[in-house]
């Protein structure tokens, strides 16, 4: 069975791993500064924090922005097309979940529903760049400013980049348009640390909190961090990662970078080789961005039909997620999404992994050419 997704780990990940367990310091320390550091310049922002999970991050941004369980309450508009990690941290964070629409073309959110729902009650916007191709980000930012216009405050956007590593939007990667964005390093992402996260903020503040909330709000840049004699103003969370993950990452760094240069090949191929089957449309491509392919999604016609094929061919497809607003404990969200529905019963996810061989390709695509 050829899979869907794979464990991408570095050789040297074991020994490294070893050298942290052994030097008797294993939470955040060393290891994680360096990994922030090395990220950074990945990224080229130096604004950021690592956490213990891309949820944790979430979890943290959304709370900066809105004041938690304790503050005002309000929306968030949000997509359901994505993992259930992406919004139950609104509702964690005592918020009330607004649908958006879903694109049909790229499976992101619909940039004109989001104009048309953004109100007074907005508190933040949370999207998600749907297997690593990138919302369109300079027209939410036409989005936004009209919102500021229309309503004298401009709603804060937090990107969903788990999905995302690597991807670049008008030349510049992710987590760096002006927005909170959280990426994952979960293990079957294309950067791994067994699991942890990152958010990346775009001012100063928002880092200096994100990284003092993460480990209960104490400060620990102080020599008095081990003695509790610092004030602790405002409470956090224990969503910060530790050098064990920290390693982890650091070995598997440009192992990603590889990896992410043959998903883009893998979806190169399929772009050219599926795009006139007939039941099968592929999803939108732009120049003005660069996706990460973490999962190459299709629409079919009886995807039921296809799924058999392609599992009586040995290959192992996948819708990936349920659209959130099915589920029972946010039934009272429910709203009509005519664009999701016309598209949620056909995605459908084949492999684009690294580990697809020029002989996986070439099976993958025969047996979709051959119909179902």
């Amino acid at each position: 069975m050829i899979p869907l997704f794979k464990v991408s780990m570095s050789d040297a990940a074991p020994a490294e791993v070893e050298k942290v367990l052994l030097s008797g310091f294993v939470g955040q320390g060393p290891k994680v500064d360096e990994f922030e550091r090395a990220l950074a310049a990945r990224i080229g922002n130096p604004r950021l924090a690592t956490v213990n999970s891309a949820t944790s991050g979430l979890h943290l941004a959304l709370h900066l922005v809105t004041g938690g369980p304790g503050g005002p309450g309000g929306e968030v508009l949000t997509t359901p097309m994505t993992c259930s990690a992406t919004n139950w941290p609104i509702l964690a964070n005592g918020l009330k979940i607004k649908w958006v629409d879903v694109d049909p073309g790229t499976m992101n959110v619909d940039l004109d529903d989001l104009a048309r729902k953004i109100s007074p009650a907005t508190k933040a916007i949370v999207l998600v760049h749907w297997s690593g191709y990138p919302v369109d980000l300079a027209r939410l930012r036409a989005v936004l400013d009209q919102a500021e216009q229309a309503f004298g405050f401009r709603p804060v956007v937090i990107e969903d980049c788990a999905h995302s590593w690597g991807a670049t939007f008008q030349g510049e990667p992710l987590g760096n348009h002006g927005n909170i964005a959280v990426f994952s390093f979960q293990a079957i992402k294309h950067l791994t640390c067994g699991d942890g996260g990152l958010m990346v903020l775009p001012d100063e503040e928002l880092r200096r909190r994100a990284r003092l909330l993460r480990w209960y709000g104490i400060e620990r840049e102080t020599n008095a961090r081990f003695m509790f004699k610092n004030d602790i103003p405002e409470y956090g969370f224990k969503f910060h990662m530790n050098d064990i993950n920290a390693s982890i990452g650091l070995a598997n760094l440009d192992l990603a970078d590889a990896n992410l240069r043959r998903h883009r090949e893998n979806a190169a191929h399929f772009d050219a080789h599926l795009a006139d089957v007939p039941g099968l449309e592929l999803t939108e491509r732009s120049a003005d961005r660069e996706p990460s392919f973490w999962i190459y999604t299709v629409k079919v016609d009886d995807r039921d039909g296809f799924m058999r094929k392609m599992d009586e061919a040995g290959v192992m497809v996948s819708q990936v997620h349920e659209r959130n607003d099915v589920y029972s404990g946010v039934r009272e969200f429910a709203t009509l999404l005519p664009g999701l529905d016309s598209v949620s019963e056909r995605m459908v996810s084949i492999p684009v992994g690294w580990w697809l061989t020029e002989d996986d390709r070439d099976h993958i695509v025969s047996t979709i050419r051959s119909g179902w």
